[in-house]
Order: C-alpha cells, then sequence, then structure tokens
C-alpha cells in the first residue's frame, strides 16, 4: 500500500492506472448511488465522521478499496490496509497496538482496511471484535462473498453491511473519460482519439469491473503505435484487443439488435435449433439482457408452437423465471434448453390467429351484449333473468352441454392436425357430432 504512504514521496508512475486513479474524495467517487446518494445512510454516516465498523461486499473492480480509501480522506482518519490471504492474528495485534497509540499521542483514530476479510478463520475474526467494539481501529472489511455467510455472526452485529453493485456503463465511460483527462494520474499526456464505439464496447464488455476496464485502456494506449498525426487511435479494434474480448457487432438499439431478435425468432419458428442457438449466443455474447430473450422464446412458444406442444410455454416461462433468478452466466443453460424445445416443437399458430380475429370482431363489429343465462345470477339480477336456463356442464354426460356462449355465433379458433393440438381437434369434433 505504498500509493497511501504518508512517510515518503510517492512515484505514481510506478503504478498500475487503475492504482492510481482511485479517488481521493468522494466527490470523485462514480457509482453506488444507492449506498453513497445524497442522504443515504452510508454517505450522512461519512460526512458527519459518526462511521462505525463497515464490511463492503460486491464483484471485483466496483470501489471497495476506493471507497475505503475516500472514507479515510473524509474523516481524516489513519489509514492501514492489510490483504487476509498473506495476514494473521501476528501483525492484527501489531495494527491494533498502533492504532491505540496513535490515537493517544494524536487523538487521530485508525481505519483498518481488510481485504477479502472473508479469508480471515473465525479466531482470527474474534480478535478484532473488542477494539472495532471500541470504536478504535475502525474496521472497513472488503469481500466478494456474501458477508451473512462468510463472516461471523459477532463480527456482523457490529458492522454496517453495504453491498456495491456492478457498475453502471455510464459510471465506466465517465471513469475512462476521467483516467484520458487526468494529467497527474491518468493519460492526460498521452495523445489519445478515443472512438465512441471502443469506449462503449469496454463499458459493456467490462461487465460494471472498473478496474478491468482501466487496465484495457491503458494497455491499449500504451501498446498501439501512434499515427501520422502523433495520436493514438483508440478505436473498436484496439479495444477488443486490449479488453481480450472479440468485437461483435450488435448495437443494443438499432438495426444489428433488432436484426439479430429477428433471426433468432424466425430460427425457433422454422424449426432450427442451431441457427436459434447461434443468434442466441451472439446476443448473450454482446451482452444483451438475458431477459429480453427469455421473452423471445416465451412469445415464440405462445404464437408459434401454441397447443401443437403446450408444454413449449411452460418451459419457456421456466427459463425466463430462472434466468431472473440466476443471471449470467448460468442463465445461458436453461436458455439454451428452452431454445432447443420450442425449435423442435410441432408448430400451430391456431392460438394467435384466433385471438387475433376475435380482436378484430371487437374493434369492427358491434360488440355482442352477454346472453341472459350466462349473466350474473345475484340476488338484485334474479328478477331481471339472468342466469335463468343456464346449464351447468358438470351435470351433463362427459361434462359437456350444448348452449350459446354468445348471442351470434362465432369461429376463431380452427385447431391443426399437428402435436397435441390433433387431439384438441378429435375431441371438439366429437362434442360437436354428438349435439345433432
Amino acid at each position: 500500500m505504498d500509493l497511501f504512504s504518508e512517510d515518503k514521496p510517492i512515484d505514481l508512475k510506478k503504478f498500475p492506472l487503475a492504482v492510481r486513479m482511485r479517488p481521493r474524495e468522494l466527490s470523485e467517487f462514480l457509482g453506488q448511488l444507492h449506498i453513497l446518494g445524497k442522504g443515504k445512510l452510508l454517505r450522512r454516516a461519512i460526512e458527519a465522521d459518526r462511521l462505525s465498523s463497515v464490511i463492503l461486499f460486491g464483484p471485483p473492480g466496483v470501489g471497495k478499496t476506493s471507497l475505503a480509501w475516500c472514507i479515510a480522506n473524509a474523516t481524516k482518519a489513519h489509514y492501514v490496509a492489510i490483504n487476509a490471504t498473506t495476514s494473521n492474528v501476528e501483525e492484527l495485534r501489531r495494527v491494533i497496538a498502533a492504532a491505540k497509540q496513535k490515537e493517544k499521542n494524536t487523538g487521530k483514530k485508525t481505519i483498518l482496511f481488510i481485504d477479502e476479510i472473508h479469508r480471515f478463520n473465525k479466531a482470527q475474526q474474534d480478535v478484532l471484535l473488542p477494539d472495532i467494539e471500541d470504536g478504535n481501529p475502525i474496521l472497513i472489511g472488503a469481500t466478494v462473498h456474501n458477508p451473512f455467510f462468510s463472516l461471523a455472526s459477532p463480527l456482523l452485529s457490529r458492522s454496517l453491511v453495504c453491498e456495491l453493485k456492478a457498475l453502471k456503463d455510464k459510471d465506466i465511460l465517465g471513469i475512462l473519460s476521467a483516467a484520458l483527462k487526468d494529467k497527474e494520474r491518468g493519460l492526460g499526456n498521452f495523445k489519445v482519439k478515443p472512438g465512441k464505439q471502443a469506449f462503449e464496447f469496454i463499458a459493456k464488455t467490462c461487465e460494471g469491473d472498473a478496474r478491468r476496464a482501466l487496465n484495457a485502456l491503458e494497455i491499449g494506449t500504451l501498446t498501439t503505435p501512434k499515427s501520422k498525426d502523433g495520436f493514438v487511435n483508440f478505436d473498436l479494434e484496439v479495444a477488443a484487443e486490449s479488453i481480450q474480448k472479440k468485437a461483435v457487432v450488435y448495437d443494443h438499439d438499432e438495426d444489428a439488435h433488432f436484426d439479430t431478435a429477428s433471426a433468432f425468432i424466425k430460427s425457433m419458428r422454422g424449426s432450427d435449433p442451431d441457427a436459434a442457438l447461434y443468434w442466441m449466443a451472439k446476443m448473450l455474447y454482446s451482452g444483451e439482457d438475458p431477459r429480453f430473450v427469455a421473452r423471445r422464446i416465451c412469445i415464440l412458444a405462445a404464437e408459434d408452437v401454441g397447443n401443437a406442444d403446450p408444454l413449449a410455454l411452460v418451459l419457456a416461462n421456466a427459463a425466463l423465471q430462472i434466468s431472473e433468478f440466476v443471471g449470467m452466466p448460468e442463465a445461458r443453460i436453461p436458455l439454451a434448453q428452452a431454445v432447443i424445445y420450442v425449435s423442435c416443437a410441432p408448430k400451430s399458430n391456431a392460438s394467435y390467429l384466433a385471438i387475433d380475429k376475435a380482436m378484430q370482431d371487437i374493434e369492427n363489429k358491434k360488440v355482442q351484449e352477454v346472453p341472459d343465462h350466462l349473466k350474473d345470477a345475484s340476488v338484485d339480477s334474479e328478477a331481471l333473468g339472468h342466469g335463468k336456463g343456464y346449464k351447468y356442464a358438470h351435470d351433463f354426460a362427459g361434462h359437456y352441454v350444448n348452449q350459446k356462449y354468445t348471442r351470434s355465433k362465432v369461429c376463431y379458433y380452427t385447431p391443426t392436425n399437428i402435436g397435441y393440438e390433433a387431439k384438441i381437434k378429435e375431441r371438439m369434433e366429437k362434442l360437436r357430432k354428438s349435439v345433432k
């Protein structure tokens, strides 16, 4: 942690860009507004200098270490950082003793930042309890694991637990832009022409990890040959090579998006599971929301498979719910199962055609009144004849009785001879013949 040393000058050049660009105060910190926005509990505690111990958990590169440093600066506390993978009880006792001595000599408290705190066993965590309860040192623990599963209950009960979430694309773009402008810590002394598509690609591909985004920007800037005008053209090709992920043409709100989704749907409708999987893989690889993919599968299962295989819609809906629950990358597996099933299933659009015909009648023709025998037969309506003459189907053989359900006959649903719908057609024909 030489970057934060108070005892000697800092040579920033020897640190990676992601370390150099760590925010020094809360005003520079981007993202995590759900805990750091105006009026939020954590921000109020920091600004009032009333912070007790905090556990920060969330995925890599979202600002856990940076936030700890910002807190130390905002509260004017002494900052000590250790990593639980290389530390031990002896070091903990030494840091705690130093914190007490520093408070005695200077009145300044110590913030003890412990990265990967989940690596400490219960005995090591217990060493911290008495002193953090007394308020010195102030513990800030960071972990990528859910602390309610990985940390001891006594430690959690003495700490404010805050979840940090993957950074949004706009936050990553802001961080990249700041790194290019900063001449002291960033790449402001380099002549770089950033391409809009290149930065958007990095923001989408880094999956909310600012460290990964800044590493890609730095390696791309330092290794790309300058053009004749002396500038580094940081284009889409450089971005893809820097972040080690192939750039796929897929704009999330323009032609490539809609064309790919169209090909995906038409491949499933055309019973080609391999093509459907290919287009889905392209969408997921490019960062498409798996829920968007799942919704397309559900719509197709109802519109194009329908009652030829009713299980298709059940499986599609299950894939939608699972994809929302587990997220990527695991969501690709139930989505693939649903895509293969609906692609291979027998097809019928009879339900889709039926509802469209019914909607057209409602829109274009006089709307029929409900027949009296089907109206609600409440007490107030008996005198009007509502419900009189209604035949309860379960009182008849085969649980079917012939009666009118509309004043004028309508016909919308024409079942096909495909899949399960053939059985539906056969049953309906038998019922109709039985009343002739």
